[in-house]
């Protein structure tokens, strides 16, 4: 199957701390480094390197960052010959990761904010030729929402990832095939309290009443929660593991889990490596740079003994 993800580009700006600052305070940062990033780039890199057949669809600026970010995504392998240029600055990510890995991220939209719905519409071809589509929130808005309406329209499979959890207008979720998003985010669409599976399942449920088949709530370390239309709910635990950055865990879990869509794995199989690829990615620094592939998430899961099937 061919996978589009339509997305950021970023260039992710990390700094290391002891802990992160509350308003006001200055903390010293041990280190900082320079990474590709950008959620649309991070599930595009992971459904790639798990065995996905991916286009990316964004854009990048004219600045310094530029064709770092381009070229990198080309010696992955990615098809990069959507990806726009714009007469601004390339999207920049500034993150400061504590000493226990979390994270606290401020985007600066640049090109991405950039991407409008004229781009997309010049870009037709796209969708003829596109089994399913991957989405998330870092472009603007009424961007986002005209690709779920085209593809809907086309029959091409949504996956939709609504993060950051804002300026989203909920009604198109009934075209949404599968919803996947983190408890913060269950909780900003449900008004709900989601924090421990029990608070999940609810709203889970109150998501499905808004047309959407299926939904993948991600818990951290207490692994993620699957639901759909027809009454089955899945629970995954997660890996313990060593754990350095959770920077694009959450990416990484759903670029591994689109890139099994095609593989004829139960939902079950396919969540399990899903949760391995993300329980990889904690123990390396960085965005992309942390992301597995194929053979790793593989390898991983036989260490661990469990019962699933290798994606191929």
């Amino acid at each position: 199957m061919n996978i589009t993800v339509i997305g950021s580009i970023n260039m992710d700006i990390v700094t290391t701390v002891e802990k992160h600052p509350v308003t006001g305070e200055t903390v010293t940062g041990w280190g900082t480094v320079y990474l590709p990033g950008g959620k649309g780039a991070n599930q595009a890199v992971a459904t790639y390197l798990a065995g996905g057949n991916v286009s990316m669809v964004g854009a990048i600026g004219n600045d310094i960052f530029a064709n770092d970010l381009i070229e990198n995504l080309e010696n992955i392998g990615l098809n990069t010959k959507y990806i726009l240029h714009k007469n601004t600055n390339s999207g920049l990510a500034f993150i400061t990761v504590n000493s226990q890995g979390d994270n606290n991220i401020i985007l600066s939209q640049g090109a991405n904010g950039e991407l409008a719905i004229k781009d997309i519409k010049q870009m037709e071809a796209v969708f003829n030729k596109t089994d399913i589509l991957l989405l998330q929130n870092e472009i603007p808005w009424e961007t986002t929402e005209f690709s779920i309406e085209e593809a809907h329209r086309k029959g091409v499979k949504v996956v939709f990832n609504p993060a950051p959890a804002s300026n989203v207008n909920k009604e198109s979720f009934s075209k949404v095939d599968i919803l996947v998003l983190n408890e913060s985010e269950a909780s900003v669409f449900t008004n709900m309290k989601v924090e421990n599976v029990s608070q999940a399942k609810k709203a889970m449920c109150k998501l499905l009443e808004l047309g959407i088949k299926e939904v993948i709530v991600t818990l951290g370390v207490n692994g993620s929660l699957y639901a759909n239309e027809d009454g089955t709910t899945i629970y995954t635990p997660s890996f313990k593991v060593p754990v350095l950055d959770t920077t694009a865990a959450g990416d990484t879990f759903i670029g591994a889990f689109v890139s099994t869509i095609s593989k004829n794995l139960s939902i079950k199989n396919s969540l399990e490596f899903a949760t391995a690829a993300a329980a990889l990615a904690v123990t390396k620094k960085g965005a992309q740079t942390s992301i597995p592939n194929r053979d790793a998430i593989n390898k991983f899961l036989e260490s661990k003994n469990e019962t699933y099937s290798n994606v191929n």
